[in-house]
């Protein structure tokens, strides 16, 4: 029978929790599959591992997403799949009680109003490891599987339009000239700009074109993820608790008030401006079996970093 421990045992079990010396640069080390056998599961799935020797909190998942607009990196299962990267079947606040045991304290989740204020909290380094077809391991920071959304319009308005400008019919320029505005789509490769830039001498263009240029840069994820802790939402009626991530929103890279774990920085969470994208190229297949650590740093440690490089940027 799996043996695992009950959200109020996990709490209980936090209590006297030393946090390691050592730092977490230099011995936060890849799990082998022997050590994660004797690691106590907190959940009857098995799912969320409790690794206190090692002070991280071990998820078992799988990749649901390669290609698309994310909310987040990891969703519960049957939730939001067809947004986040990852998904595990386990309960939300069993992952919240295991950061507890880990001797962490969640801060406070993104607040919109009257005012936007950041999610606030510990600082939370995943990492995500896989074995692939060719039964090779890998283990990356996370972070480096997100990227900043480039598969999307970019519009800049000018004053007027350069007299006789023509977009080449293969190119990903529009041209407006009922709003006098300028739209490129996706990433603007350098040649890609030197073509355009070829297409008139006027100022305002050129500063156009070279601004698609900069915003459309790929870039991996480079905020943290802060603990913020979701919240409870009370039944005015029967006075039952729901803990609010129970929706879906395990670990965001789009700012929700609901989430456990959310990005430190503003991140819109509206469709139309979704800030980031699954870096497709990086991400093992649809179905691959991850290990998601989350491993809480000490304030006065740097962020986390593998010796796994992912693959160059496309």
């Amino acid at each position: 029978m799996t043996r695992w421990l009950s959200l109020g045992v996990l709490l209980a079990a936090s209590v006297g929790l030393q946090p390691r010396a050592e730092s977490a640069d230099k011995d936060v080390t890849p799990l082998t599959p022997a050590a994660m056998e004797k690691l106590p599961p907190l959940n009857p799935q098995g799912t969320v591992l409790l690794d206190k020797p090692g002070r991280r909190l071990v998820l078992k998942g799988d990749v649901c997403l390669r290609d698309g607009l994310l909310e987040m990196l990891v969703c519960l299962k049957r939730t939001k799949e067809h947004e986040a990267i990852f998904s595990v079947d386990t309960k939300a606040q069993i992952v919240h009680a295991g950061l507890i045991a880990l001797g962490v304290e969640p801060g406070r989740p993104v607040q919109f109003q009257p005012d936007y204020k950041a999610a606030t909290g510990p600082v939370i380094d995943v990492f995500v490891s896989w074995t692939d077809a060719e039964q090779k391991p890998h283990r990356v920071n996370a972070r480096s599987l997100v990227r900043n959304s480039i598969r999307r319009y970019w519009v800049e308005k000018l004053d007027k339009l350069p007299t006789g400008l023509k977009a080449p019919p293969d190119s990903e320029l529009r041209v407006d000239e009922k709003r006098s505005e300028l739209l490129w789509y996706g990433a603007m490769s350098d040649a890609q700009r030197d073509e355009m830039l070829k297409l008139s001498k006027d100022p305002a263009y050129q500063k156009a074109i070279r601004s698609f240029y900069q915003q459309t840069r790929v870039s991996e994820l480079k905020a943290d993820w802060v603990f913020g802790g979701s919240g409870f939402y009370v039944d005015p009626k029967t006075g039952d608790k729901f803990y609010q991530a129970e929706e879906g929103n395990l670990i965001c890279v789009a700012n929700f008030s609901s989430a456990t774990i959310d990005l430190a920085v503003p991140s819109s969470a509206t469709n139309d401006d979704l800030m980031y994208e699954a870096f497709t190229e990086r991400i093992p297949p649809v179905g691959t079996p991850v290990v998601i650590e989350l491993v809480p740093r000490k304030t006065d440690e740097k962020p986390v970093r593998t010796d796994d490089k992912p693959a160059a940027k496309k």
